[in-house]
């Protein structure tokens, strides 16, 4: 039989609240976390706005000495950060260097772009220069793909699987699921998982030039990013990145861990760029089996969804999702889950979208609110029907059992997962 997972940590570096109980004071306000970016208007971007941790510089500084920082970029700062928070949350302590490993937990840790701020900051630069030799013995840490697990892993001495994966604004979710099957059968007691991406003009350039982030809305931040709204404009970049530890529920139980939740169902695939899927644009099909998929690895009823958390990125493709979700789940607009959009808040974080919005689903499932989408007092015409699921101030519903969060990427990938409220080990149905 199958070892059930549960999530007995968590950590967030998120543009509205870094930690746990800023962010959720943030959700339960609707409070954005997006602002104006001087440096982008300087450099001639149509979108001169943006989602950024705030103040990271001197969060970081606190949680590592000089050397560390040395080899901390931002998108390495934010999941380094989170993962430490993230293991103190679930009850463990810091061992110094010379501690010793721990066999028993890995990590998987990815990001969508990662240290491209770094490559184009100082790697091109200072090749370019010809002072390669003063360039330094730490660039490689910051810019290589799986910078982010390798130093989390050293950070805490973790001896399992320590990776990374990268699946565009699907990497988070992704992260979370590989995590669940690798506990599930055996390999692991314990899994750190999440993603996070770095704030940086060259990371967003090219959704610039694709005209696929907000340009109208350059004056007034906060209402910019507007996921299921007519007046959508396209997303608003964000950065950040989340960590969540994940636990073989006997450990969990036998160390009498808090436990947020359980993980009862996880699907990951793809559309194959086939049938309406594109490198830009999710299949239908796929979206759809990726959602049922997930229900039934839970042994989840569509009928027990009490809310969705979707991907929803103030593109075209919002209305197309809430579609999505009714057909996977066979329920119309009268029959229909809650469903909000944490990137209405935050804007789209890209590779580390799926494990904030992670954290947000676990909190909401875990405290019993949904917290509002905001800037969608105008709803997009073809989901109307849908409008009084849609959340625009916190709700307080303790009775919440079941929430599912999905995530979509370029590639045409798609990642869901089926988070379980835990309540004492009974078995929670919503009837």
């Amino acid at each position: 039989m199958k070892r059930r997972v549960v999530i007995t940590g968590m950590g967030v570096a998120a543009p509205n609240g870094h930690g746990l109980d800023a962010f959720e004071g943030a959700l339960r306000e609707g409070r954005s976390g997006i602002r104006f970016i001087p440096q982008l208007k300087e450099l001639n971007f149509g979108c001169q706005i943006g989602g950024i941790p705030q103040n990271f510089e001197e969060v970081r500084k606190s949680y590592f000495d000089f050397e560390k920082l040395m080899s901390i970029n931002d998108n390495i700062g934010f999941v380094s950060v989170s993962a430490v928070d993230a293991w103190k949350d679930a009850g463990f302590d810091l061992i110094d260097g010379d501690g010793p490993v721990d066999w028993d937990t890995g990590a998987i840790l990815g990001c969508g772009i990662g240290g491209m701020d770094t490559i184009a900051e100082k790697v091109v630069p200072m090749v370019k220069d010809g002072k390669v030799r003063r360039m330094g013995s730490r660039i490689v840490e910051q810019v290589m793909n799986s910078g982010t697990s390798a130093r989390v892993g050293g950070l805490l001495g973790l001896g399992n699987q320590v990776t990374s994966n990268s699946a565009a604004c699907s990497t988070g979710t992704e992260a979370i699921a590989e995590a669940v099957w690798r506990i599930r059968h055996g390999l692991a007691k314990r899994m750190l998982a999440g993603s996070s991406e770095g704030a940086s003009p060259f990371i967003w350039a090219g959704f610039d030039a694709m005209r696929v982030i907000a340009r109208k809305f350059n004056d007034a931040p906060e209402t910019g990013s507007r996921p299921m709204s007519a007046s959508a404009n396209g997303f608003v970049p964000g950065s950040g990145g989340a960590v969540l530890v994940l636990e073989d529920l006997e450990t969990a139980l036998e160390r009498d861990a808090r436990i947020y939740c359980e993980i009862a169902g996880v699907s990951v695939n793809s559309g194959g760029q086939r049938n309406g899927g594109s490198m830009t644009a999710p299949n239908p099909d796929g979206v759809r089996k990726c959602i049922t998929t997930a229900l039934a690895d839970g042994g989840v009823d569509p009928g027990e969804i009490d809310a969705v958390n979707g991907h929803l990125t103030a593109t075209f493709a919002d209305p197309h999702e809430v579609h999505n979700w009714s057909a996977a789940l066979g329920r119309g607009p009268g029959d229909f889950p809650y469903i909000n959009a944490t990137k209405s808040m935050i804007g789209h974080c890209l590779g580390a979208a799926g494990s904030i919005e992670s954290v947000a689903a676990v909190l909401q499932l875990y405290r019993g609110f949904l917290h509002p989408s905001i800037n969608c007092e105008d709803i997009h015409p073809d989901i109307e029907a849908f409008s009084e699921k849609i959340p625009r101030t916190v709700m307080e519903i303790p009775s919440l059992r079941v929430i599912a969060k999905a995530s979509f990427g370029f590639g045409d990938v798609n990642s869901c997962i089926i988070f379980r409220k835990w309540e004492n080990g009974k078995e929670t149905r919503v009837k």
